[in-house]
């Protein structure tokens, strides 16, 4: 074959190749989870059994879950690594959730399970939901925690998961107990028992380049502050003026519930500022002071929420007090319809205990708060004074360079200031939906350019080997001295 033609095919073969394969060759292999949620309600008849009059318990949420609808659990903040090549996924949640029940007369119970940071790993079309898992033998008493347990085994029902999106979605997958999970379930379930089906959604970043693929750890991750080369970091203040802050707080989660539910058939509205964390509302921009652990902050933002049968209640001008003795209090402007209307309403009392900076940050996590007497009020008397209420975190920085903790990454499918579970789907449905820019169509890159289907590549091929044999018999067919174009009879 003539030089000029062998340089033809092989430039020609690499455009091919080059459409066939993504623009960067570590493309789909590099991708990376950051930032989604997995809705998943473990077994809804063992929720029943554990509240109701038989084990006469209760269920208590951590590390920033969430409830969605009437038995789905929200997990948050996703990491991992998804292979569009392969279909290779792996991402994890954080949250969990503490099961007690059938109390004994020195206060412990002989139900106690907590499930925490479900990971799912799928390859090769086979699904698997790892957890930590921390139970009570419900016979021996004997309590044996374990990290990331195969906890079920998930069907895909013939999901496609290559692809070149910027998202991952499955809903209502099928899960099964497998032998690990029925014995770190203290045996209440035998292996192969069907558990709630699953729910995700995570997006999907491109990684950096050089970069190692991120891996579903289950930890949070947080960017260390920088400090310019130039300059030198600030001193870490130990009182002063607040430079920002924000207080979490979820007010009461069978409030939200009760809010989004079958009964009010309402919702929640966030503004100036405010933000949704899923279990809880961020309310940001703290100012104020903190000195020998005392604290004064006020924020920003305000939530209202409404429904039917005259809901209608909004919390604005969130403000924080600390006292020397350890004791907290949240207070509030309320509006609630006709009926109420305050200003510095002290809603909850917490408790905070002996804070102290660290690093240039005060922050308190989780703090266990009571309704006030003002708060029954302010709820229309639908909870007595001493009523427990969503815990309180709050954080303060009291430096330039100290960094706030995250808010719960519930991705871009789960944004917007509605309630998530007024369009979650039905989990009666059990057809698991495909992985979103699966199909043999063009998709999107994330640089912007399309991705070419492998169909229409492979159909390019055909056409390049047809136009090099074409090329090949016209130049056979052509005298050696003939130096025109013309094609031959």
């Amino acid at each position: 074959m003539p030089a000029h033609l062998r340089a033809l095919v092989t430039v020609l073969c690499a455009a091919v190749l080059g459409a066939l394969l993504p623009a960067d060759a570590a493309h789909a292999a590099s991708r990376t989870v950051q930032g989604g949620r997995l809705d998943w309600g473990i077994k809804s008849s063992f929720q029943s059994y554990v509240t109701g009059p038989i084990a006469k318990g209760s269920y208590s949420l951590t590390a920033g879950a969430a409830t969605v609808g009437g038995s789905q659990f929200r997990f948050h903040s996703a990491t991992g690594a998804y292979d569009g090549d392969t279909g290779a996924f792996r991402a994890g949640f954080l949250g969990g959730v503490h099961f007690v029940g059938h109390r004994k007369a020195d206060g412990t119970h002989q139900l106690d399970l907590t499930i925490s940071r479900p990971t799912v790993r799928i390859s090769g079309g086979a699904g698997t939901l790892y957890v930590d898992v921390s139970s009570k033998a419900k016979d021996t008493g004997t309590v044996t925690t374990s990290t990331q347990v195969p906890f079920a085994s998930l069907t895909l029902g013939g999901i496609d998961m290559r692809g070149g999106g910027n998202a991952v979605a499955l809903n209502n997958l099928p899960a099964r107990l497998t032998a690990e999970g029925a014995k770190s379930f203290a045996g209440y379930y035998e292996a192969g028992t069907a558990l709630d089906p699953v729910s995700l959604s995570a997006d999907v970043r491109a990684a950096a380049t050089g970069q190692p693929t991120a891996t579903p750890t289950g930890a949070a991750t947080t960017k260390a502050p920088t400090t310019s080369a130039s300059k030198s970091p600030s001193p870490k203040e130990t009182s002063g003026t607040i430079k920002d802050g924000a207080v979490d707080w979820g007010v009461r989660r069978t409030f939200r519930e009760y809010v989004t539910g079958d009964i009010a058939k309402g919702k929640w509205t966030l503004s100036s500022g405010a933000q949704d964390g899923g279990a809880l509302f961020r309310f940001p921009s703290g100012e104020g002071t903190y000195r020998d652990g005392k604290l004064t902050a006020s924020f920003a933002g305000a939530v209202r929420f409404t429904g039917e049968n005259g809901l209608d209640l909004a919390l604005s001008g969130l403000r924080a007090t600390v006292g020397a003795n350890g004791t907290g209090t949240l207070y509030a402007d309320v509006v609630a319809g006709t009926d109420f209307t305050g200003t510095d309403v002290p809603i909850v009392t917490f408790t905070a205990g002996k804070i102290a900076p660290r690093n240039g940050l005060v922050a308190l996590t989780e703090a266990p708060a009571k309704l006030t007497e003002r708060g029954a009020k302010a709820f229309g008397g639908m909870y007595k004074a001493g009523t427990e209420m969503d815990p309180v975190s709050l954080a303060v920085a009291l430096t330039d360079d100290a960094r706030l903790p995250a808010l719960p990454d519930l991705g871009s499918a789960a944004t917007g200031t509605e309630p998530s579970a007024t369009t979650e789907p039905s989990t009666t449905d059990a057809t698991p939906t495909p992985v979103a820019d699966t199909e043999n169509t063009a998709s999107t890159s994330d640089s912007g350019g399309p991705l070419l289907p492998v169909g229409l590549a492979a159909g390019s091929l055909l056409l390049v080997a047809a136009a090099f044999a074409y090329a090949v018999r016209r130049r056979r067919a052509r005298p050696a001295a003939d130096a025109s174009d013309r094609p031959q009879a």
